[in-house]
């Protein structure tokens, strides 16, 4: 049956002359960024989607897709990542403007990714790309799935913002990403690109009630799942979590260590002496080396004395008996009775001082916690953002600490929470995952986003994210990505209340990264399908 042909094709009105088509894929790249947090503007992302796949079905060559997608893509990144450039304006080696250039020349390479997506869904699709149809639609949300888990791991990863973020709701309901646990981060932004490819068939020459369908489809599916109610059980396990704000030029003054401590002393200690609680503190929690047997001018720069003993021993007096304490700390690697390398670490601490378990960061930020190819850049005036002269070395992994009583704790230190399916130590289930940070670099944009990005990864795996954080955003996450408890942006304070409840593992939690794979291979395999319909 065909469609009459006095039915418009408004998709003709959106024609563009080739030398404006690569602004417009630009725009549309800036404009599609504004569906994360904090703005969360989703409809605009969709918009944004569905004009990139318009563009992408006017071209006739490989190489106009590929400068679109890649045009699209910088837009798109230099958005998403503005945050990045308020971490240069907290150090002195580099002048802050240097923050915007470092942006811009991410964006240059991040936008190679969508640029992939879309010569994969061209060569795909090609035989029917004039015809603009579903086949079109199907190869491009599954080659951007594609496309994210390779942005996840090719050169260390940088995976931040995948397009699935914008289908999360507000802090009391997860919206659409509930259905994250059967479809993984990656796959979730299949699901945004099928959206959006609603709204451009839209355009196109079809029947007026089709049509409707078309544009209510999108809308329906973002907002529906936000009238879902969820379970909001409590746990068993106390905690009092701490948000100290200690401003980001504070944080590393050697005058102000001691009064940052008393700080975070005061907001810590037990309301009801006795009670048996964990005690969570955030990344750059503690300016102490708690362990022994580094050289002894490395303690004497500590707040409290060059003693790694009696620093703990205080820090347990602190909390009292019967709590344990998980905090951000800084381990010294040694070689040769010298230092050669420090790791960014998590240190679990009992009331008497004594050390019962650590996790070092293994996703480590490229020039934040190490410089690469130092040598060459070195010399030509570039560091790392975090202040000291010492690289962070990575360690092996997810890992989960058993503190008996206090729980089974998985820890993702600040920007690893955002790696999709490499959160978790898949063969010893933590209860939930302890995720500090330190947020006071990133302004206004960076905390939020990253907030949102634990959120997902509570949803996925089917488990609590307790998120402690210097400045804010210090947040309580249930295994449904609700936000139970939260302190904002700029404000000093603590949390008290009972870890929420894991689910059982979720499909996701089993096969990791394998699911939102299988889901592209599905979407590409339905594009062929609906090519072979086509040509019948």
């Amino acid at each position: 049956m065909h469609t009459p042909r006095s039915l418009p094709d408004v998709s003709g009105r959106l024609a563009l002359s080739g030398r404006w088509t690569p602004l417009a894929a630009f725009g549309a790249g800036l404009i599609s960024a504004t569906g994360f947090a904090p703005l969360a503007l989703w409809p605009l992302t969709l918009a944004a989607l569905a004009f990139l796949l318009h563009l992408i079905a006017q071209q006739s060559s490989a190489r106009r897709v590929a400068l679109i997608g890649w045009l699209f893509g910088v837009g798109h990144f230099v958005v998403g990542n503005n945050w990045i450039a308020t971490a240069f304006t907290y150090q002195a080696e580099m002048p802050a403007w240097l923050g915007w250039i470092a942006v811009f020349l991410l964006a240059l390479y991040l936008a190679v990714y969508p640029m992939l997506a879309g010569l994969g869904a061209w060569y795909v699709a090609r035989r029917s790309v004039r015809e603009a149809g579903w086949p079109l639609v199907f190869a491009f949300a599954g080659s951007w799935t594609i496309a994210e888990w390779l942005r996840s791991w090719v050169f260390t990863g940088y995976v931040w913002n995948p397009l699935g973020m914008v289908t999360l709701g507000g802090f009391t309901r997860p919206g659409l990403a509930a259905i994250a646990p059967w479809f993984g981060t990656y796959a979730l932004s299949a699901v945004v690109v099928v959206l959006a490819g609603c709204w451009w068939r839209a355009t196109q020459r079809v029947a007026p009630g089709r049509r409707a369908a078309l544009l209510a489809v999108p809308l329906a599916a973002m907002l529906l799942p936000l009238l879902v109610p969820h379970d909001r059980s409590q746990g068993t396990l106390a905690f009092t979590l701490v948000q100290p704000h200690i401003p980001q030029e504070e944080l590393t003054d050697p005058t102000k260590y001691e009064s940052q401590f008393g700080k975070t002393a005061a907001l810590t200690l037990a309301r009801k002496p006795g009670t048996r609680r964990l005690v969570l503190w955030p990344e750059s929690g503690v300016p102490d080396y708690l362990r022994p047997g580094y050289p002894q001018y490395f303690y004497a720069e500590s707040t409290f004395a060059a003693d790694p003993d009696l620093a703990r021993e205080r820090i347990g007096r602190v909390m009292g008996p019967n709590s344990v304490l998980m905090t951000g700390a800084v381990d010294l690697i040694m070689g040769n009775g010298h230092v050669v390398a420090a790791t960014n670490s998590v240190t679990a601490l009992d009331s008497r001082g004594d050390i019962v378990g650590s996790y070092a960061k293994a996703h480590l930020v490229p020039y934040g916690e190490y410089l690469p190819m130092r040598a060459l850049l070195e010399p030509l005036g570039l560091s790392r953002l975090v202040a000291g002269s010492l690289d962070f070395w990575p360690g092996p992994g997810p890992r989960t600490i058993d503190l008996g009583a206090w729980g089974k704790a998985g820890v993702q230190i600040c920007y690893e929470i955002i790696f999709s399916g490499q959160v978790v130590d898949r063969a010893h289930r933590p209860d939930y995952i302890f995720n500090p940070s330190n947020d006071g670099w990133f302004g206004a944009f960076g905390p939020p986003q990253h907030l949102a990005q634990a959120r997902m990864r509570a949803i996925e795996e089917g488990l609590p994210v307790l998120r402690a954080t210097t400045t804010g955003i210090s947040a309580i996450v249930d295994a449904n990505g609700i936000v139970r408890q939260f302190l904002p942006l700029g404000r000093s304070g603590r949390i008290d209340g009972f870890v929420p409840p894991a689910h059982a593992p979720t499909p996701f939690a089993r096969l990791g990264n394998m699911l939102p794979l299988g889901w592209a291979l599905v979407l590409l395999a339905g594009s062929a399908i609906a090519l072979r319909r086509r040509r019948r």
